[in-house]
């Protein structure tokens, strides 16, 4: 059996995490790009969302995460009893979560399915891996808003395609690996190859851009919007 080494090191952010609303129960947040949802074990790893909320909002906890370059909407819950009733929305999926994200390339369809499963491989870590055989379901779709070109200094312009991305189950780094599997990789992800030429993206452009779910106490739904920064 392999044994997972995780010697990443997490750069400093200065971004601040904007709160978009906050109750008794509850708190919304717009996460900025660069920081982990959860801090690591390496104690260089210690500032995240979580690190920085709890001591504002002492006994908070996180309902889900998004990836350490990923920005945009995350749920927090405030108490135990309020985390365990949005988790089972989560895997009951009733959440429904939109990214906006830009893809290399000029996608042909306009809008479609990636349903592929998603494996570990302790070997590859942290990469994921496309598995039919060991892999869990994951399935995600996508919409294209539009296809753009962006200059490049001393290059030809670059073709891009803005989607919203949709993923129908949560598995980690899902919408990064199947937008590689359409052939179109995120621009910036530098896992799964979407660093072009010799020119590194400042960001992983993928934002969390929608959150729809329902308040666990009140039952008002709740339909959180933030615009993408790209």
């Amino acid at each position: 059996m392999s044994t997972i080494i995780d010697d990443f090191i997490a750069p400093p952010c200065h971004a601040e995490i904007e709160i978009l609303y906050q109750d008794e129960h509850l708190v919304l947040i717009n996460k900025p790009t660069g920081l982990l949802s959860l801090s690591g074990k390496n104690p260089l790893n210690l500032d995240s969302v979580h690190h920085r909320l709890v001591q504002q909002f002492p006994g908070c906890t996180l309902v889900h995460r998004l990836d350490f370059g990923t920005s945009g909407l995350m749920v927090i819950a405030r108490n135990k009893a309020i985390n365990a009733a949005l988790c089972q929305q989560f895997s009951q999926r009733s959440v429904t979560k939109v990214y906006t994200a830009l893809l290399c390339g000029h996608l042909t369809d306009n809008e479609g399915v990636i349903d592929a499963p998603i494996a570990k491989d302790p070997a590859l870590f942290p990469l994921m891996s496309i598995c039919a055989l060991n892999g869990k379901p994951a399935r995600s779709r996508y919409q294209v808003v539009a296809r753009e070109f962006r200059q490049t200094a001393g290059e030809a312009p670059m073709p891009l395609t803005r989607v919203q991305l949709i993923p129908e189950t949560g598995r980690t780094h899902q919408l990064r690996i199947h937008c590689q599997q359409l052939g179109h990789p995120i621009l910036g992800c530098d896992l799964y190859g979407g660093l072009i030429s010799t020119g590194q993206q400042p960001r992983l452009m993928l934002h969390a851009s929608a959150l729809d779910f329902v308040h666990p106490v009140s039952g008002e739904q709740i339909h959180a919007r933030n615009l993408s920064p790209f």
